[in-house]
């Protein structure tokens, strides 16, 4: 079983969806947890309490991720509650719409990049001195649409994903040395608050092409997550783990 007793782990965007779920885990596998919301306080607040409640040590932080001075002074929240962080999920991201490639403006294409990939940049450089005084690790939102294209309009969010997956091999390349662990996990189709109506509705030519013959859940999801950042999982770094019902098979 995993064990996260003594470990300080902060979860970016934490409070739907992928985010919440992994939150959740860690907290019921032993860890103090960060959570991290940008507009939904008073659900933020719901989700915290219910940590408290469980005997979590549980913090808030609220702001843009693809703001540095709301990420730097996310950061100090941490070092002066906690004094360490052992575990950094960067977790925000987001695709708020599709156009066709010759319809994107310079600010959708910025604004996509930002969410994704900048803030993942801001969050990480921030971070890193508590990460690394811990050697702890790091686990990044990647996207299976890096290898298969995603969907019609969404070129922005691909490129900036594959942009997140390929910064975690990088760092994983230039942080071994200093013992801090990089990696990530490659959602499929997952259902979630990401996507505006059911996914099942939305998808099912995607669905009937999935091995597994379902879309995914959070908690599909958290398992990998807590995986990588555990012990079991300390020769493993540099890698991107895909959850996606066999997507790739088919």
């Amino acid at each position: 079983m995993f064990t996260f007793k003594g470990k300080v782990v902060w979860v970016t965007g934490s409070v739907t969806g992928i985010g919440k779920e992994i939150a959740m885990q860690f907290a019921k596998h032993g860890a103090d947890v960060v959570v991290h919301n940008y507009d939904n306080r008073e659900e933020a607040e719901k989700i915290v309490a219910n940590l408290k409640e469980q005997g979590t040590n549980a913090l808030l932080v609220e702001g843009n991720v693809t703001n540095k001075q709301d990420v730097e002074k996310n950061v100090e929240q941490i070092k002066e509650h906690f004094g360490k962080l052992d575990i950094l999920i960067n977790n925000v991201g987001g695709s708020p719409f599709k156009f066709p490639f010759e319809d994107i403006e310079e600010e959708h294409w910025d604004k996509m990049i930002d969410l994704n990939l900048k803030s993942t940049y801001f969050v990480t450089r921030a971070a890193l001195p508590l990460i690394k005084e811990q050697k702890g690790t790091i686990v990044n939102t990647c996207s299976a649409v890096v290898w298969s294209g995603g969907i019609i309009g969404g070129s922005p969010y691909t490129a900036a994903k594959g942009g997140v997956e390929a910064l975690t091999r990088a760092l994983a390349k230039e942080l071994a040395g200093v013992g801090v662990r990089v990696n990530g996990v490659s959602p499929g189709l997952v259902d979630t608050p990401f996507h505006d109506v059911n996914v099942g509705e939305k998808y099912p030519q995607i669905i009937d092409k999935i091995p597994l013959k379902r879309v995914g859940t959070p908690k599909d999801l958290a398992g990998a997550f807590l995986f990588l950042a555990s012990d079991y999982a300390d020769y493993i770094t540099g890698e991107v783990i895909e959850v996606s019902g066999g997507s790739r098979m088919s």
